[in-house]
Order: structure tokens, then C-alpha cells, then sequence
């Protein structure tokens, strides 16, 4: 360091002096100038050395070198085609990776050792770790998690390296992803065929428990369906009893069977409504002799349903289901057979 600063003193000292010999050639200075501007040259360097010296301190001889780190030395191997387990049993991951590690000791001081293959085991546990947790569906989902796992350097269980993933790929095998595509399916139909069965059952529960329980329940409901049409209610009283009759497979009451009249006297056309559907003779006879299967008959011939009609078998079936909901299972196959026999069975299917 004195070494240096002497150095660059001789050298402004040397500068300074040529400066001030052009000047004085250039201006013609007289003698006595000469000698004072030698003296300044000699005197004004050696009073700065001196105080930059006093001002700094005493200065240390010796100086530590600085060295730099040596540079890092990162390698990486590809693994390819690893099967790792999912939440479910059988189904796997297909796990597809570059793996990236440097050792942490330097190579003379660390034991004889394959650093691929810590690195490899390393990687595959921490991203085993996290896809056993995870359901096989959501397998591109479970990609960008173990992406971002695995993009930062770990130590392995020996603490002798670290490493990392890149160019994360998971994927199932075409079979099982299939496979999830049909289950997928199959629950999505059965939670439709739920929902559907749940509303025919609550239909049924309130046609038969509530609307249909006897006539009056009948009569109301039809009069809130047809709040503006009283005498339509009224003229159709008759088909109601009959309705609820059949429903409940019981007679249908004797204040009522003045209602099953074909016409009235001060209408020869016969009635309004629903109640003028019934067939002249519907119901004749003793009610007790006539079965709930004969009564349905009539109340389809007095909706205008011919014997071929397949509206017969479909509401038939209806029927019987509510009537299985009164625990009249005799009466509700006796419906059946009737109107919605069982198709033969064909061999040839």
C-alpha cells in the first residue's frame, strides 16, 4: 500500500512540474519564480503524503485474500414411467420427471456413492407422499401440485445431496382412466333415477294419502284445480267417487250413488265436465259383487280410454302403486294382471 502511494505521488509530482514548465516558458517567468515554484514541487507532495498518512492510521501488512465460492455443479436424470399409488386401491399414477441435484460435500471429501439414485428416491418419496393422499380422478390437478413441490432443491435422508423435479408429468392408464369415465357415469344416472324414483314416490304418497284418501279430500283438491268452474266441480262429483273408490279398493258409498246417474232430467244431453264421461249402465248391479279391477274399467271407459288404448296399462300401473301404498297388494296385482300384463318372453332376445 506505501509502495503504491509513492508511486502515484512521484507521478503527479512529475505531472505538475511539466505543467508549470509550459507555463513559465509560455508566460517567460523571471528567476526568482523558478526557484519558488522547484521548492513548492518538492515541499507541497512530501506535507500531503504526511497528512494523508496521519488521517488514515496505521494500515495492516498483511491482507487475507478474498476467495470465492467454487461454482455449484448440478447434474440430472430423467425417470420415466413410475407407478405411484393414488387413494384407491389399483389404481396408479404414471409419474414422468427430470430430476436435478447437486451434492452438498465436495466429490474428494464424500463417500463412494450413486447421487442419481439418492436423487431419484428422494423426488419419488416426497411425490408418493403427497399422490397416496389424492383420488385418481384428479390427476391434472395432482401434476401441478406435485409441480410445485417438487420445484424446490430438498435434502435426501442422508443429507449428502439435494434435489428437485422438473417437467412434471402424472397421467393414469388409458384402462383405468375408462374405467373412472364409466363410474363416473353410472353414478351420475343412478343420482338422476333417485331423484326421479324420490318424486314418483312423493306423488303417490299425495295422490294417495292426501288427495285421493276418501271423496271429500277428492272434491277439494278438484275444486282448488278449478276454483273459477264450481258447477264443473259439482257435475263431476260422480267421477270423483269413482276415482276414489277405486283408488282405495272399496264401494263407493250409498249417498253417493245418486251421483252415478247417466243424465239429468233438464239435460238431455247429458252433463258438463267430467261426470258426463261415464257410460250409460256404469256400475249397475250389486257393488259388492264388482272387484276394484272392474271398477277401474269403467272409470277408463267413462274417460273415453278404448280397451287398446296403452293409457290404460300406463295409468293402471299408477293406480296399483297407490294402492300397494295402502298394503293392498292383492288388489294391486289383480290391476295389473288385468290391465298391465307381463310381456311373454322372447327367446330369441
Amino acid at each position: 500500500m506505501t509502495t503504491a502511494r509513492k508511486t502515484t505521488t512521484v507521478f503527479l509530482t512529475i505531472l505538475c512540474a511539466l505543467l508549470l514548465t509550459i507555463v513559465g516558458l509560455t508566460e517567460r517567468w523571471p528567476a526568482w519564480i523558478w526557484a519558488t515554484s522547484a521548492a513548492l514541487l518538492v515541499v507541497v507532495p512530501a506535507a500531503a503524503m504526511k497528512i494523508a498518512a496521519a488521517r488514515r492510521g496505521p494500515v495492516p501488512v498483511v491482507f487475507e485474500e478474498q476467495l470465492t465460492a467454487p461454482p455449484v455443479e448440478r447434474t440430472d436424470c430423467q425417470v420415466s414411467q413410475v407407478a405411484l399409488p393414488s387413494l384407491w386401491d389399483d389404481y396408479d399414477f404414471v409419474f414422468s420427471a427430470t430430476v436435478r441435484w447437486y451434492l452438498v460435500e465436495p466429490p474428494g471429501r464424500a463417500p463412494v456413492l450413486n447421487p442419481a439414485g439418492l436423487a431419484a428416491e428422494t423426488v419419488l418419496n416426497r411425490a408418493r407422499a403427497l399422490t397416496e393422499k389424492r383420488e385418481p380422478g384428479l390427476a391434472s390437478l395432482v401434476q401441478h401440485e406435485l409441480g410445485g413441490l417438487l420445484s424446490r432443491m430438498f435434502p435426501d435422508a442422508t443429507g449428502q445431496l439435494q434435489a428437485m423435479a422438473e417437467n412434471v408429468s402424472l397421467t393414469l392408464r388409458p384402462q383405468d382412466q375408462e374405467r373412472l369415465d364409466r363410474l363416473a357415469k353410472v353414478r351420475k344416472d343412478k343420482a338422476v333415477w333417485e331423484h326421479q324414483r324420490t318424486y314418483e314416490q312423493s306423488k303417490r304418497q299425495y295422490l294417495g294419502e292426501d288427495v285421493l284418501k276418501d271423496t271429500g279430500s277428492a272434491v277439494v283438491w278438484w275444486l282448488a284445480k278449478n276454483d273459477e268452474h264450481v258447477e264443473k266441480t259439482v257435475a263431476d262429483l260422480g267421477l270423483l267417487a269413482q276415482l276414489t273408490s277405486a283408488a282405495n279398493d272399496s264401494d263407493i258409498p250409498e249417498r253417493l250413488q245418486e251421483l252415478l246417474s247417466p243424465s239429468r232430467p233438464d239435460d238431455p244431453d247429458g252433463p258438463d265436465g267430467l261426470d258426463g264421461l261415464v257410460s250409460p249402465g256404469a256400475f249397475a248391479g250389486s257393488p259388492g259383487h264388482r272387484s276394484a279391477a272392474d271398477h277401474l274399467s269403467d272409470l277408463f271407459d267413462a274417460m273415453g280410454f278404448p280397451e287398446e288404448d296403452p293409457r290404460r296399462a300406463m295409468l293402471a300401473a299408477q293406480f296399483a302403486h297407490i294402492i300397494k301404498e295402502q298394503n293392498r297388494y292383492e288388489t294391486a296385482e289383480e290391476v295389473l294382471r288385468r290391465f298391465a300384463p307381463p310381456e311373454p318372453e322372447d327367446d330369441a332376445a
